[in-house]
């Protein structure tokens, strides 16, 4: 044999070893956001137009980042799992799939809980064979044994049982016969072989599972390796800041000369927000429609508008620039800008420090935002994350319709930024209002952020009206009247505050209102009916 053909062995370079190296097939491991797409083709595959959406998978993810696994084979997505912690005497006890996991966001996840809830598991059937449904059940129970829970509860699916139903009569003499191994289901057994013992019969569990007939067995693995009483000192994973420091401009609507001179302003209040240590800046809605001022001749609303969208590209180069060379993430207020349709669309651009930009369209135009300047609504509403965790952008008009927040939070939004532009006090009285009510209904932070001042020359921004503020939950850990900074009427400046997430999550958990946790899942929830555009 000719020494080149021997396989490279111990002696050899280190090169040639690692170029003969293979990677593994399969692996399992957490999931990322990065994985969503792919998470909802799969669930799509699996379950067709009932499976998990993005929404739900940021929720689950930034929720409870440690419990949502997936397994990988040769670089691609073959199966995934998601639970949550939660107490016992809820999950106990007769539910629904809906009511317990908070519609599928994994909201009603508790720190504190004393078991691991089940959500969710899906393999693709293209790859049967590989075990993969025990690999992510193995994975369920290292978690639950590391946090030293009593055990792993959900209700498990029981397909056979429409085809018998007439034939053995209820689901429990199903169960019955099926344990008895005089009836085959292959999903109950396999829960069985996985050392699960049943409990009960959760009717109702899931209603769209015709084979199961809307039931569910209510399924429970114990830890044989549990303390009594389990221990509260559970190994924290989350790289989240105890503290983040937050500033909201008041911007002033003047005239300027030029676009140089608008930036000059913007980088100004950048510079002062860096200098304090913040690790957010937000600005107003509409904080570029100065720019109009430096128009060499008057424009009507529409055409104007239309003007404005050509400084799209300047202005987010601009931005991106002053996040990376100040260390800051901005909120950059908002800006008309034209799609791809032609359509022109209220966006809120936001640049992270690590370079990366986001956008967010206002939802809802208002009226005077569509009579005048023929403004649309997008129809995404996505948190953002941060290296503070999870944000949510409502422009406007947006918090007016409580929807939007919650749905915001659902996915783990701890802080929501309202970029407003409001012309009179009324006006501004009712984003001020709905803000507050968002912090003190989904337990979070809001922070606002309006326009003063006026531009004579500039149609539909004649007068500006604002009281930019940061707002809080209204409970004791929080700032008294639930602001914890605010700004002089009608003046152009700044105001900062220190928004400590560790007392919003405790809220949430332990406060003197369980706002979130008491949502009644069996009456009521928010859909988001995502739109397919071409």
């Amino acid at each position: 044999m000719n020494h080149e053909d021997r396989k490279p062995g111990a002696n050899a370079p280190d090169a040639l070893r690692d170029k003969h190296r293979r990677k593994p097939k399969l692996v399992t491991r957490l999931a990322e956001f990065r994985d969503i797409p792919a998470l909802v083709a799969l669930s799509t595959k699996v379950y067709g137009s009932s499976g998990v959406t993005e929404g739900m998978l940021r929720g689950q993810i930034s929720i409870f980042p440690e419990g949502q696994f997936v397994v990988e084979y040769e670089g691609k997505i073959a199966g995934y799992c998601s639970t949550f912690m939660i107490s016992g005497d809820l999950c106990l006890r007769p539910h629904t799939w809906k009511e317990i996991t908070g519609g599928g966001f994994a909201s009603r996840h508790d720190p504190d809980g004393d078991y691991l809830y089940g959500m969710e598991v899906c393999v693709d059937p293209s790859y049967r064979g590989l075990r993969i449904g025990t690999r992510l059940y193995d994975e369920r129970r290292k978690l639950c044994q590391e946090l030293n829970l009593k055990g792993i509860v959900f209700g498990g699916r029981m397909p056979g049982y429409q085809r018998r139903a007439a034939k053995v009569g209820s689901p429990e003499e199903y169960l019955k016969l099926v344990q008895a191994k005089k009836i085959r289901d292959q999903v109950i057994l396999f829960h069985l072989s996985n050392d699960f013992e049943p409990v009960g019969i959760l009717r109702g569990y899931l209603p769209f599972d015709y084979e199961s007939r809307g039931n569910a067995v209510h399924m429970i693995w114990r830890n044989p390796l549990a303390v009594d009483p389990p221990s509260k000192e559970k190994k924290k994973r989350g790289r989240l800041p105890r503290s983040v420091r937050v500033a909201t401009v008041q911007f002033q609507m003047r005239k300027v000369d030029s676009e140089k001179q608008f930036e000059g302003q913007l980088e100004y209040f950048i510079d002062i927000a860096s200098d304090y240590g913040s690790d957010f800046v937000v600005f107003p809605e509409l904080v570029t429609l100065a720019l109009l001022s430096a128009a060499k001749k008057k424009m009507r609303p529409e055409e104007s508008i239309n003007h404005l969208t050509e400084y799209t590209e300047r202005y987010t180069k601009f931005m991106q620039e002053m996040a990376i060379s100040y260390n800051i993430n901005i909120i950059g207020g908002s800006h008309p800008t034209k799609m791809h349709d032609g359509d022109i669309h209220n966006v809120s651009y936001i640049f992270l420090r690590d370079g990366a930009i986001h956008s967010q369209e206002k939802i809802h135009p208002t009226p005077n935002e569509k009579y005048w300047w023929d403004m649309r609504g997008g129809d995404t509403l996505q948190t953002i994350p941060t290296d503070c965790g999870l944000i949510g952008v409502l422009i406007c008009y947006d918090t007016e319709f409580p929807e939007t927040a919650r749905y915001l939070v659902d996915q783990g939004a701890a802080i929501i930024f309202v970029p407003f532009c409001t012309d009179e006090r009324q006006s501004y009285l009712r984003v001020r209002y709905c803000s507050q009510a968002i912090a003190v209904q989904n337990q979070c932070f809001v922070v606002m952020s309006g326009t003063v001042g006026n531009l004579p020359d500039v149609e539909n921004m004649d007068i500006n009206y604002a009281e930019s503020c940061i707002l809080t939950p209204c409970d004791f850990p929080f700032a008294r009247d639930g602001i914890a900074a605010t700004t002089p009427p009608n003046t152009e400046t700044i105001a900062f505050a220190d928004l400590q997430l560790e007392n919003l999550y405790a809220s949430r958990n332990a406060g003197t209102v369980l706002n979130l946790k008491d949502r009644r899942f069996d009456l009521y929830s928010v859909q988001w009916n995502q739109k397919n555009n071409k």
